[in-house]
């Protein structure tokens, strides 16, 4: 049976039925286009971002009675805008390598058929990239090690950062090598590079680390080294797609 699970709650366990979803659609780039008076063609102006896209599927709900009809539509409703001011992850049994970051912020219109099933499309608006699922699992290096990025969009890790004392990230690759030197790590330091943030829990390490932004992984190869009193590195690659 189709499905997707939105929430950590999957639509098949609320009983909903999928006929159909937009699979394929995928994000536009954001530009504007200016025009230039005695100029053939537009000038193009990147604004360095891809739109969020809007993925909907078309579903079902079977019921013996008119009662049980309703009892599901409330469960549904109280799923599916429960915490609407923040993204949740999204995943279906059509797409299965990825998932996506999703909220829910359409109207559910539901019709009554023959009044025991009701018919509606889900929509949900998401963040333009899809994750792979396998990259947002941790791998531990304590030594060199080089990851490859196989999609054609640069990633943005997770990681975490071993050690006690002074040390230096480096990270290699067709582009050049970018440094970070940090001081006084106790214990640990985590990095995201997508919330673009050196903490350690709840603690903002920003001051504590000084180098060129935050770590991202380009198309191809990436080495990533570390010295001084810097033990161990776990990574969370995130890879992504359209």
């Amino acid at each position: 049976m189709s499905y997707f699970i939105y929430n950590n709650i999957k639509s098949s366990d609320l009983g909903v039925r999928i006929i159909s979803k937009n699979i394929y659609s995928a994000p536009k780039y954001d530009v504007s286009l200016t025009s230039i008076p005695g100029r053939n063609g537009d000038l193009i102006n990147p604004n360095g971002r891809y739109a969020n896209v809007s993925l909907s599927y078309t579903c079902y709900v079977p019921a013996k009675s008119i009662d049980e009809l309703s009892e599901k539509i409330t469960a549904i409703k109280n799923w599916l805008y429960n915490e609407p001011d923040s993204y949740h992850v999204l995943e279906d049994s059509y797409d299965t390598l990825f998932q996506r970051n999703a909220v829910f912020n359409n109207k559910l219109d539901i019709s009554d058929e023959a009044r025991k099933i009701g018919t509606f499309t889900v929509t949900f608006s998401c963040e333009p990239f899809r994750y792979l699922k396998s990259s947002l699992v941790e791998e531990s290096h304590d030594s060199t090690f080089t990851l490859s990025n196989p999609y054609s969009f640069i990633a943005k890790p997770y990681l975490k950062i071993y050690g006690n004392g002074d040390g230096r990230l480096i990270i290699s690759n067709s582009k050049g090598t970018t440094v970070w030197n940090f001081t006084s790590i106790d214990s640990y330091i985590e990095c995201d590079s997508e919330l673009m943030n050196f903490y350690k829990g709840t603690e903002l390490k920003n001051s504590s680390v000084s180098g060129d932004g935050f770590p991202e992984l380009i198309v191809g190869d990436s080495t990533i080294s570390f010295e001084g009193n810097i033990t161990r590195i776990d990574i969370k690659a995130r890879w992504v797609s359209l």
